[in-house]
């Protein structure tokens, strides 16, 4: 596992993939199965390895964390980040930070809780957080009200901040007040779009932010690296092509839930027994489990 400290080039390097957890029957950590889809996702050129949302780290046990943050480092290629999540309660992000500050991780993310908070209170949070593990952290943006952009620019400039994950939901991403009001008040080289394959060009080429979040990468990541190298590369052409190929299965993940369809989708590609969801998640009915079969087998076989 990669332990230097995350640079804008790391982020530019490689698609930043956000996979999902297997568990076994008891909800327990699966090395064996976890293992392959970190392999999987290797093998096409992806190595940044972000373990967030779609691995439920919303709802992990405080009695298992730190086990679940050696076995993730033990699976890891030699040179793949790996990056955890923590809270998103304050409480349990300072109980995790013992954990964080005993690894050798060079980052976590701060998972966003929304409702019971307010900008400064986040900063104060989070300026705690990072003071406690001695480490900058990932600041994770997923909604207008979780910190304005004075905020931000202030974790940033205390040098708390490793990279900004920025994954508020726009009707068009390239009208966007918030994101353009951020890149202009912060380095936008640690700025990463944190939407998935389908805002990439313009977040990357209007906003000039320097990589991409992922979860169909998981399944493809031949073809989500293909679609960062395009849109770097300037065709433009390429990579809208490749969005139309992510496009089906984002939509089911979009119309359903991100993390319950993700889950099943790598079950579904074979490339690893995810088991059964992690409460107070779900799984997905047969009619949404054929649907989404469907969008990863064109997934697996289409070229471009």
């Amino acid at each position: 596992m990669q332990t230097r400290t995350v640079t804008p080039a790391d982020l530019a390097r490689s698609v930043i993939a956000v996979p999902p957890m297997a568990r076994d029957r008891d909800l327990k950590f699966h090395r064996g199965e976890n293992e392959k889809i970190v392999r999987h996702i290797e093998a096409g050129g992806v190595d940044i390895l972000l373990y967030g949302g779609n691995a439920n780290f919303y709802h992990i046990a405080p009695s298992e964390y730190e086990a679940v943050l050696a076995g993730l480092a033990e699976i890891a290629g030699p040179e793949t980040l790996v990056i955890p999540a923590v809270g998103p309660a304050y409480g349990v992000m300072m109980d995790q930070a013992a954990a964080i500050r005993r690894s050798a991780y060079p980052t976590a993310m701060v998972l966003p809780h929304q409702g019971i908070t307010t900008s400064a209170g986040v900063v104060e949070g989070l300026r705690r957080f990072a003071d406690a593990i001695e480490r900058p952290i990932v600041l994770y943006i997923k909604y207008d009200d979780y910190i304005d952009v004075e905020g931000a620019k202030e974790l940033v400039d205390a040098g708390l901040v490793s990279w900004i994950k920025y994954a508020v939901v726009r009707d068009d991403p390239g009208d966007d007040p918030y994101l353009s009001q951020l890149v202009e008040a912060v380095d936008p080289t640690i700025i990463v779009s944190g939407i998935g394959e389908q805002p990439v060009i313009e977040h990357l080429v209007d906003f000039k932010v320097n990589g991409f979040t992922a979860g169909c990468v998981c399944v493809r990541p031949d073809l989500s690296d293909r679609l960062l190298k395009a849109v770097q590369g300037g065709d433009l052409e390429l990579a809208r092509r490749i969005q139309a190929i992510f496009r089906p299965l984002e939509d089911l993940r979009n119309g359903i839930n991100p993390i319950r369809v993700l889950h099943e989708a790598v079950r579904l590609a074979g490339i690893a027994e995810t088991g059964p969801a992690l409460p107070l998640l779900s799984g997905v009915t047969p009619e949404q489990e054929t649907a989404i079969l469907a969008a990863v087998e064109a997934l697996k076989v289409a070229g471009v």
